[in-house]
């Protein structure tokens, strides 16, 4: 029992101690040293100023923007990415769980500010804890026949083969709620094993368990339906007979009063107790009328985060993205994620979990079976409800995976207990899942290193976005030589050195893009523009088209290509562009003084004075248009 505790303890340790050197702080840290700044330090700030919007005021020039739900054309739009914007105040739309919890604890008890980085890693490591202790009571209780290096082993799953080392990798305000609702739902979890267990305790536990999972909730709200698990025990005690009226009570108060309090909360912000502010949300696409849950998505989403594997390469970090399946209408372009059941193969061992309960006697076999039942449910509902999502994104797949990685453990134990007499085919089957395992920890691994790539990539177009093109030069540099295959850093360094005037090195990034990756729409449309630059104009025409084989709706494409067409002499069809971009996109003054221009030329004068028109009602200081507009004014 003492090598038992030293053993699991030094693995937890090992695990720790490898989040500890993973963890990378996000864009917005990365942008800003100060942990005051941190969106969740902010939150608490504007409690402690006894409101429930973030202590910032809203920035000059968004009130006035057309549209400030479409930061495409704010000149800083990190300074207020993912807040949400209402009644002139700027509110947080993630969850307020580690707010209260964590970051306003944290605050009180030391005059210091926690950053998200940090958060994110205290949360991944009290899960990963709670995890090893339901895999150290499932050992003890139901399968002695396991050796202790296979729990060790089944430890190290649960720590390192769950995308937890891929959120780590780039830890910033959108990983700390997905992060605390995984220490929550694990947390959770325990509580059940021990409602289940503890028959005269069940209430306690019961209750425990509907709190952790409320407050999850409230860090996570898509884990509600999830909280179906908190039934589990009352279904247990119907079949044993007991009275379900003060169990099911302890499952349902907690989680109950905490979703009053949610409501309550949003009403207060939003005026409407079901609105958490993502339809308010600022970003760089307007998402204010959004659908945000469908059945259109849902096989996509399976697809990227159950199937699609990952691309392996020669050169370090060895791993590359998915092949992008065609991406549905309205679904927000992906972020890296990852099929768990090609890149993560340890998960199919919960195929082998009705081994566990195999020759068992009725009840041991049945509490166990309701154990594995929640566990089943949680990771099932969580993977459907991200599955109906418009976005798909790796820290998504933390939902449910860590979930699925302990049920595959749950089957590798079963496994070790069905073969126990059979030592040489069990010695086989070790060999077999120990391959998978390390292939599943070894993807995890290395697929943070590419995302710690990214992060650089996207730390550069932040500081591009803000005029600071050789500071941006440099990060994305930074990336190629993390990662020399990755395609966005490749096109992200031909749009500064466009910018730095260096256009035949432009050319050749954005053509080292398309290597990478043919199908890269924005590539091919810069491309574009650089070689148009150069008066290359066939080849720039060729490009914008191929853009728009690729992604049809694409309006700068569209716009650009009129361009090119128009520099050609094809004005007729080049005004066709620009009509098909404006469709795409009617508020975009530049593409209304093109076309106007070209309207002007053709001899179509009042249509010409329309758009102009239009130019400026978009954007009233468009030099370009007013002139044009005071020109054809004074030829009446």
């Amino acid at each position: 029992m003492k090598n038992a505790w030293i053993s699991l303890a030094a693995v937890c340790a090992l695990v720790i101690g490898v989040y500890a050197c993973v963890v990378q702080p996000g864009v917005s840290e990365r942008l800003s040293s100060n942990a005051a700044d941190a969106y969740y330090n902010l939150l608490v700030q504007g409690f402690r100023a006894g409101q429930l919007s973030v202590k910032k005021e809203v920035p000059p020039g968004l009130a006035e923007l057309a549209d400030p739900y479409d930061l495409s054309t704010y000149v800083r739009p990190s300074r207020v990415l993912d807040l949400s914007y209402y009644k002139d105040r700027l509110y947080l739309y993630f969850g307020v769980t580690p707010a209260l919890i964590l970051f306003w604890p944290y605050t009180v008890l030391t005059g210091h500010y926690l950053f998200h980085r940090q958060a994110v890693a205290i949360f991944c490591a009290i899960g990963f804890l709670a995890s090893v202790g339901l895999l150290r009571v499932l050992w003890r209780r139901y399968f002695t026949e396991a050796s202790l290096g296979v729990v060790v082993a089944c430890a190290v799953a649960l720590g390192l083969a769950t995308g937890v080392p891929v959120l780590l990798s780039q830890s910033d305000v959108w990983e700390v709620p997905v992060s605390c609702g995984y220490m929550l739902t694990m947390l959770a979890l325990a509580a059940i094993w021990c409602a289940l267990h503890e028959p005269e305790r069940r209430g306690w536990w019961l209750a425990t368990a509907s709190l952790a999972y409320g407050l999850a909730v409230g860090a996570r709200p898509s884990l509600l339906f999830g909280a179906i698990i908190l039934l589990v025990p009352v279904a247990q005690a119907r079949r044993e007979g007991r009275q379900m009226g003060t169990l099911l009570l302890a499952a349902t108060i907690p989680i109950t009063l905490i979703g009053l309090g949610l409501m309550l909360y949003n009403g207060l912000r939003f005026d409407n107790p079901f609105e958490f502010g993502q339809h308010y949300q600022l970003h760089v696409e307007r998402r204010i009328a959004r659908q945000f849950f469908s059945l259109h998505y849902l096989w996509f989403n399976f697809r990227v985060y159950f199937l699609e594997p990952v691309r392996w390469t020669a050169r370090a970090p060895f791993v590359q993205g998915i092949v992008m399946p065609p991406v549905p209408p309205d679904h927000h372009y992906p972020e890296r994620p990852f099929g768990v059941l090609t890149n993560i193969p340890l998960v199919w061992l919960a195929l082998a979990v009705p081994l566990a309960w195999r020759n068992r006697s009725g009840q041991e076999a049945s509490t166990l079976r309701w154990f594995v039942t929640a566990v089943a449910l949680l990771s099932g509902i969580c993977a459907l409800t991200v599955g109906l999502f418009y976005c798909a994104c790796a820290r998504y797949e933390v939902d449910f995976l860590p979930t699925l990685v302990l049920l595959a453990v749950i089957g590798i134990l079963g496994l070790e207990r069905a073969l126990a007499d059979r030592p040489i085919r069990r010695r086989a089957v070790r060999w077999g899942w120990s391959l998978l395992l390390g292939f599943s920890v070894a993807f995890n691994l290395l697929a943070g290193v590419g995302y710690y790539a990214e992060l650089q990539t996207v730390l550069g177009n932040q500081l591009f976005r803000v005029g600071k093109v050789s500071e941006a030069f440099g990060r994305y540099q930074q990336a190629l030589r993390i990662n020399p295959d990755y395609a966005n850093a490749h096109e992200s360094l031909g749009n500064a050195l466009v910018q730095l005037g260096r256009l035949p090195e432009a050319i050749v990034q954005y053509q080292q893009a398309l290597r990478i990756n043919p199908d890269f729409a924005e590539a091919h449309c810069n491309l574009g523009v650089a070689l148009l630059h150069v008066d290359r104009v066939p080849e720039a025409i060729a490009q914008y088209e191929q853009a728009l084989r690729i992604k049809p709706d694409f309006y700068e494409a569209h716009n650009n290509l009129g361009s090119a067409l128009a520099h050609a002499g094809r004005m007729q069809e080049a005004m066709q562009q620009w009509e098909e971009s404006l469709r795409l996109k009617p508020d975009d003054s530049v593409v209304h003084y093109n076309l106007g221009s070209a309207l002007e030329q053709a001899g179509r004068v009042q249509e010409a004075v329309e758009h102009y028109e239009q130019a400026l009602r978009i954007n009233p200081d468009y030099t370009e248009a007013q002139n044009a507009l005071a020109r054809l004014q004074a030829r009446r």
